[in-house]
């Protein structure tokens, strides 16, 4: 499994980005929110989450840890595939998608692209008591710079462990 990749953006489309890591370029596949915010030739990192089908191999990438976990949350709706989850989240963060779910905001819910008024309802069905953990946009802050600080001392060479403990410990403070 890729879980993160670091590199240079090399090119951009509306839901794809080409980042260039160690002379080879990756297609990442990520919402239309994240494509819009890169600019090419500055250094990006992305959370994955990768896919592999029968004749393709497909790379998901998030600017955030919080994104990918919801994504995968959403992968395990019936029904919900990878193209429609991240169609979802180009529509908006998953804040905002987690609330209206645990709301039961249908109206909301139905706008987003793939996503008609059954599979609206089967989110909220399959997902309502999941997503209290997403709700909060100042937890999804938090944790994401947390994971992303992490990440940045893991790669100056300290382990998982020091990092989680620096990191829990400025925090907490």
């Amino acid at each position: 499994m890729i879980s993160s990749i670091s590199g240079i953006v090399k090119s951009i489309s509306l839901n794809s980005v080409v980042v260039e890591v160690g002379g080879v370029g990756i297609l990442i596949q990520v919402p239309n929110r994240v494509a819009i915010s890169l600019s090419a030739g500055a250094t990006a990192s992305f959370h994955t989450y990768l896919v592999v089908r029968e004749d393709a191999l497909i790379l998901f990438g998030f600017t955030d840890l919080i994104d990918r976990d919801f994504f995968e949350l959403l992968l395990s709706v019936t029904g919900i595939g990878p193209k429609v989850a991240q169609a979802i989240l180009s529509g908006s963060d998953s804040a905002t998608i987690a609330t209206a779910i645990s709301t039961s905001n249908l109206k909301t819910l139905e706008s987003f692209p793939g996503l008609g008024k059954k599979g609206a309802q089967r989110l909220v069905l399959e997902l309502k008591d999941k997503v209290a953990g997403f709700a909060s946009k100042n937890a999804n802050k938090s944790l994401s710079l947390g994971n992303q600080v992490e990440n940045a001392l893991q790669g100056l060479g300290y382990s998982a462990k020091d990092a989680a403990s620096m990191v829990s410990q400025v925090l907490s403070s």
